[in-house]
């Protein structure tokens, strides 16, 4: 069996730089579109640039679909607008997410180019805030009617499912135009040309237009709903997201909310070739906001710095201590903003949670400090086993209930919750948790 050549990125730059472009040519175009987009991610600009032009118009056009948002960018940033006619046969959706990245000059530049159906179509989208299900979602879909047979609704997809973002889900209109089921691709080939649509379609799972696109995309998702109806305030359809699309939203959330509990920004490119001032931005807010946790954390010292003179021993665990709650806040925060993302608690729900958050840090801290109260009396006398162990206890119970609620308050005051949770809880459990530890302190050691 013959096997095709491939490149990796390192082999593809030298033979650019090299000026064997018949070689880097000939063996792009027998490289599948999805493979040619991953290594065109990995090049430096230069090369990038040389290897695009090298592609086939119809391999070009494939390859820039497959491309991220970011990556189209600095394409078209190595290129020039003139050079990417692959723009012209994007998605509407995927053309509005990628003007999003661009310049303003230079998204006006790219639209113009479009045909005045296809600026129309994008323009629909644009329409909608970032962020919403209208954003996200195709408006090229093929519909059936309510009153009519299934061979007239069949024929309709026939003469238009060519240009429609998928075929095998395809609302239901009733006479207003506004959605009133859905019928699979399937029952309209296996009916009875004659048997009314009405008959075939099942209820709609519906979003509107301006819902949360990772909210919805996520119920897409967790339902395998291949195409989900979006309809604008008065019920009437505008456009589709398809599981596709649903899938790139959730990961795109996945990363960002990764990036965010790890303290930093995602990167708008690959680390490589992410510029030195792009990656300072992503990180040093959040080194900021810790570095408010460690002042703070050092005012608590100094109030109980006579507590520590007398009993040296308390500064030794001071470490452990204030990661247990750090700890105990970040599992409980990533967990709440887990289940706000798929829909299982909402803000309404605060004492539902706060309340079952209670009695997990109390569970856990009970455990911990058990064990925290073993090894500390065993070591350093019955009396710091006693304050080790209740504050371990109280630090679980206080960290585990903030770190459950704060995701909530974040999405009721329309912030995200990863960006928000972790650096109160970061600075909330460090400082509170010194406070009662040295509150505890002193009430048991009586100093």
């Amino acid at each position: 069996m013959e096997h095709t050549r491939t490149f990796d990125a390192g082999e593809l730059d030298e033979l650019i730089s090299a000026g064997r472009l018949a070689d880097v040519g000939t063996t792009l175009s027998a490289m599948p579109a999805g493979d040619i987009a991953a290594l065109l991610d990995r090049l430096p600009h230069k090369s990038r640039g040389v290897a695009f032009r090298l592609l086939a118009k119809d391999l070009a056009v494939e390859v820039f679909d497959d491309l991220s948002a970011g990556s189209q960018r600095r394409l078209i940033d190595d290129l020039g607008t003139a050079d990417v006619a692959a723009f012209d046969h994007l998605d509407p959706d995927d053309r509005a997410e990628l003007l999003d990245e661009l310049p303003a000059g230079v998204a006006k530049s790219l639209i113009q180019q479009l045909t005045p159906a296809e600026r129309d179509m994008t323009a629909v989208v644009l329409g909608y805030p970032r962020g919403s299900v209208g954003r996200r979602m195709s408006p090229e879909f093929v519909h059936a009617r309510e009153d009519e047979p299934a061979g007239d609704a069949l024929a309709r997809v026939r003469e238009r499912g060519h240009a429609a973002e998928t075929i095998y889900t395809v609302p239901v209109l009733d006479g207003a135009r506004s959605l009133c089921g859905v019928v699979s691709l399937r029952d309209l080939l296996l009916a009875d040309p004659a048997e009314p649509v009405h008959d075939l379609m099942n209820k709609p799972m519906f979003a509107h237009a301006e819902d949360d696109a990772e909210a919805t995309a996520q119920r897409c998702v967790d339902r395998g709903i291949l195409a989900m109806p979006v309809v604008d305030s008065d019920s009437r359809l505008v456009g589709v997201l398809t599981i596709d699309d649903a899938v790139d939203v959730v990961e795109q959330a996945r990363d960002t909310d990764e990036a965010r509990a790890g303290a930093r920004e995602p990167l708008r490119d690959p680390y490589l070739f992410s510029s030195i001032l792009s990656i300072t931005r992503a990180r040093i807010v959040w080194l900021f906001v810790l570095a408010v946790s460690a002042i703070l954390t050092v005012n608590v010292l100094e109030i109980f710095e006579g507590t520590l003179e007398q009993r040296v021993a308390l500064a030794l665990f001071i470490p452990l201590l204030t990661g247990i709650g750090g700890n105990t806040g970040s599992q409980a925060a990533t967990t709440v903003t887990r289940a706000l993302a798929t829909d299982e608690v909402a803000p309404r729900d605060v004492a539902r949670v706060a309340a079952k958050e209670v009695r997990v840090g109390l569970t856990m801290g009970a455990l911990l400090g058990l064990a925290g109260f073993t090894v500390a009396a065993l070591v350093y006398g019955l009396e710091i086993g006693v304050v080790i162990g209740l504050t371990i206890l109280s630090v679980c119970t206080l960290a585990a209930t903030v770190g459950g609620v704060m995701p909530l308050i974040a999405k009721s005051i329309r912030v995200d919750p990863a960006v928000f949770s972790t650096p109160f809880i970061s600075t909330f459990c460090d400082a509170t948790g010194l406070l009662l530890y040295f509150s505890i302190a002193k009430t048991v050691l009586g100093i």
